[in-house]
């Protein structure tokens, strides 16, 4: 088997700074856009902000129709709603997200769906959706990211609760991935505490399962048509990952403590920004595959700070309450990198035995910020392990990109030790 010598690197067009919203109509303009979109959830257009840039937009010479009923943490069901309303519409040339990873990949799906036959079902991830590739290209879709965490405006992925299997996948493929995702600080500043705790949490766990992923170069060589954009850590991957460890280590606190910090705001959305661009090459491993089942088993829990109502456990709250267990476990497959990121993100970080740098900078930072101490705080129990590890084996395209090979028992112990983790 011959080893694979090449690695992939793509990226959306970026713009970021304060203001940077204001100049979307131009924006547009050059993406020959005239009828747009706009997809958000209602939460976001509380704020005010997707009315401000509808009437920018307008201004600007753009006609904009809104759907403003994305779901948070996205189910087939939504968006196939979303695809339904967007279907009634006289054509768009374009599709503008406004709001967090919920409302960005709702309107990936949507755009997705204006432009492939088919099924919603048939681009989801397989062994729960067919697994199509998308046939065409898409609409040009602007990403306009309004929490600093899912970094959903660099990734080809979007993520979806299959409501039926209780299991949360996703939809993977180039064409997804945003062609401009635009940064603007100054709409995070509403962005409840809770809300940045989590999300935060999700860029964390990007940039640190980038960093600490299989290596491409230890993959088996494939065809330049059967690469995936998900290729392994890789030299371009791991500089955007150690540059958003160094930012969240300075401001994630502050970020969560005093949300009105200009600073902090804008170190966090620089943050997402380079863990996105690094994850959404390098890929993600064995937290974000046991973030999916906890999301989508979850019986009774709400995180507070999320419009709606009905059990929720928020993306990024997912995805870190197995992170500590899982990279003490994916610690021997490279040692030194997991000691360089708890450097990185607690820098000073002391313990007995290096295997628990990681997981101790991990929960401490989990605890300042107010997070569940553990599975147990969201309602799973041990009876729960069996279904929480099927969830996760369902996830093999991220579980591949685990530096170590990753059994039904590992995940179970993972798991069960995660139900506290202070």
């Amino acid at each position: 088997m011959a080893a694979e010598t090449v690695f992939t690197y793509a990226a959306p067009g970026l713009k970021f700074g304060p203001g940077a919203s204001a100049e979307l109509a131009h924006d547009l303009a050059a993406l020959g856009c005239r009828r747009v979109l706009l997809v958000t959830d209602p939460g976001v257009l509380a704020t005010g902000a997707p009315e401000r840039i509808v009437d920018l937009l307008r201004a600007g010479g753009v006609d904009v129709e809104v759907y403003a009923d994305v779901h948070v943490e996205p189910t087939d069901r939504s968006l196939q709603d979303a695809v339904e309303h967007a279907r009634v519409l006289s054509r768009v040339d374009g599709v503008v997200a406004v709001g967090g990873g919920s409302s960005i990949d709702t309107a990936k799906a949507v755009n997705l769906m204006l432009c492939a036959p088919g099924e919603l079902m048939d681009y989801v991830n397989a062994p729960i959706g067919n697994g199509q590739a998308p046939p065409t290209d898409l609409l040009p879709l602007v990403a306009v990211p309004t929490t600093t965490g899912t970094g959903a405006e660099s990734t080809t992925v979007c993520v979806l609760d299959v409501l039926a299997r209780k299991v949360k996948t996703g939809i993977s493929h180039a064409r997804l991935r945003p062609t401009l995702a635009v940064i603007d600080p100054e709409l995070t500043m509403s962005q409840p505490a809770g809300v940045t705790a989590s999300a935060g949490m999700d860029i964390l766990c990007h940039a640190l399962e980038s960093y600490t992923a299989r290596p491409y170069a230890t993959f088996e060589r494939k065809r330049a048509d059967e690469r995936v954009p998900y290729c392994g850590a890789n030299p371009i991957s791991d500089m955007w990952a150690e540059r958003a460890m160094s930012l969240l280590a300075q401001s994630f606190r502050r970020a969560v403590t005093d949300g009105g910090d200009v600073g902090a705001r804008t170190d966090m959305a620089l943050a997402a920004t380079f863990a996105g661009l690094g994850f959404g090459n390098a890929g993600v491993h064995v937290p974000h595959a046991n973030a999916y089942p906890v999301a989508g088993q979850v019986r009774e829990f709400r995180a507070e700070g999320y419009p709606g109502d009905g059990p929720l456990v928020p993306h990024g709250m997912s995805v870190a309450m197995t992170a500590p267990e899982s990279f003490r476990f994916t610690y021997s497959a490279n040692p030194d990198r997991h000691v360089r990121a708890a450097e990185l993100l607690a820098p000073g970080v002391r313990c007995d035995d290096a295997v628990d740098l990681l997981p101790t900078a991990l929960t401490e930072l989990m605890r300042d910020i107010g997070l569940p101490s553990g599975l147990a705080e969201l309602g799973f129990g041990a009876d729960d392990v069996p279904a929480l590890v099927e969830g996760s084996l369902a996830q093999p395209r991220l579980l591949s990109i685990s530096p170590r090979p990753v059994e039904a028992d590992d995940l179970a112990t993972i798991f069960s030790r995660s139900m506290q983790n202070w």
